[in-house]
């Protein structure tokens, strides 16, 4: 199934770089001279991907209108702009990547590829497959526990069958086991809807890695309209704490980004869930670990405890997209609420890519005479 993008743009020579670039990644393009085109198409018909030139007259609603709009409120925004607008004018509008011009196919292309990965989450995480499923349910706020069928599933949750018509609110230890598994799965729940003759839904709540990769993997198996993922993207790891890491690539992911992590190094491997906080286009991205448990601090520990033996060792890191955060969610606490120095900075004052280039450059000498758990830096690439 096809990805499909609405094109705001009037600029020929821009289009012809859109549509080759797009076209290559098989993402189809529905072109719009006009902000008024744009805006009754964004009211009828659901976009992967909402690209408008910033030149144009009504381009900021067009980009604040796909916000509101209830099937493209999650399409990927991207604004062409000339090199001369600052950064956060266009992020403020509601784009998630920015395309400075002249717009090149080789930069296209680029940005584009890291678009087109988020655009397939995006769908997956909605994508739903029927299926009935006995589900155990323990409330975590003491109200007792219930048992439920599921009548479909997604990655983002379950619709499920009441039998008694209670409308439980609150959240929910559950625990299922997915046709022809051995293993049963255990995710935190909430209720997100209410439906007729006793149906609700269920969002899942930060599940584990393993588990995520797990519902995927059956999904993509029994789904029939599923399609291969984008291979996971390599970065640099350049900044590491308990609480976040820094990753150097030429298309990072925008802020709000759900990512799945996979580090390795000397035999030691951790997967971790975040959420890009902090992006510096064609330079990289600060990405906190979403994860709060005594198995998920562990690992980072082992893994720090490597870097800080070693500080030669090169190690492997891929990040996979995993959706985009919904604007208001995953609020940031406040810099002076974190005892990491990562965190800190991650949280502080909104810097230029140079000055916060340059405070992790502080960072990391300070960190070299204390304790690496505070902040870790490895210098050698870790992918070509």
């Amino acid at each position: 199934m096809s990805l499909n993008s609405l094109v705001l743009c009037s600029d020929e020579k821009i289009v012809r770089v859109l549509r080759r670039s797009l076209g290559d990644l098989d993402i189809a393009v529905e072109l719009c001279a006009d902000s008024a085109t744009a805006l009754r198409k964004l009211t009828r018909k659901r976009f992967e991907a909402i690209i408008v030139d910033c030149a144009g007259d009504g381009s900021s609603d067009v980009l604040r209108s796909a916000r509101n709009a209830p099937c493209n409120k999650q399409a990927v925004a991207v604004a062409i702009v000339e090199a001369a607008v600052g950064l956060k004018s266009v992020f403020s509008i509601g784009a998630h990547f920015v395309l400075y011009k002249p717009v090149s196919s080789e930069r296209a292309k680029a940005s584009f590829r890291a678009a087109r990965a988020l655009m397939k989450s995006e769908r997956r995480r909605n994508s739903r497959v029927a299926v009935r499923i006995p589900v155990s349910m323990r409330s975590l706020e003491g109200a007792g526990s219930l048992d439920v069928t599921t009548f479909d599933l997604s990655e983002g949750g379950m619709a499920i069958s009441m039998g008694d018509r209670r409308r439980p609110t609150g959240r929910w230890q559950i625990k299922f086991t997915l046709p022809g598994s051995e293993s049963s799965l255990e995710v935190q729940a909430e209720f997100a809807w209410e439906g007729m003759k006793a149906q609700a839904g269920l969002r899942f709540l930060q599940p584990s890695p393993e588990a995520t990769i797990c519902l995927r993997e059956w999904l993509k198996q029994n789904s029939p309209e599923a399609e291969p993922d984008d291979p996971p993207l390599s970065c640099r790891l350049t900044d590491l704490s308990l609480g976040g890491c820094y990753l150097e690539l030429g298309s990072p992911l925008p802020v709000s980004s759900r990512v799945l992590l996979s580090m390795q190094a000397a035999g030691v491997v951790v997967r971790a869930q975040g959420l890009v906080r902090v992006m510096h286009p064609e330079k990289g991205m600060g990405v906190e670990f979403t994860q709060h448990t005594a198995e998920h601090r562990a690992g980072v520990e082992r893994f720090l405890g490597v870097l800080s033996e070693n500080r030669t060792l090169s190690p492997e890191l891929l990040v996979e997209p995993d959706g985009l955060e919904p604007l208001g969610n995953g609020a940031k606490p406040q810099a002076d609420k974190t005892d990491d120095p990562l965190l800190q900075l991650f949280f502080g004052e909104l810097l230029t890519a140079e000055d916060f280039h340059a405070a992790l450059q502080r960072q990391r000498t300070i960190a070299g005479g204390e304790n690496v758990s505070s902040v870790a830096s490895t210098g050698a690439p870790v992918l070509a």
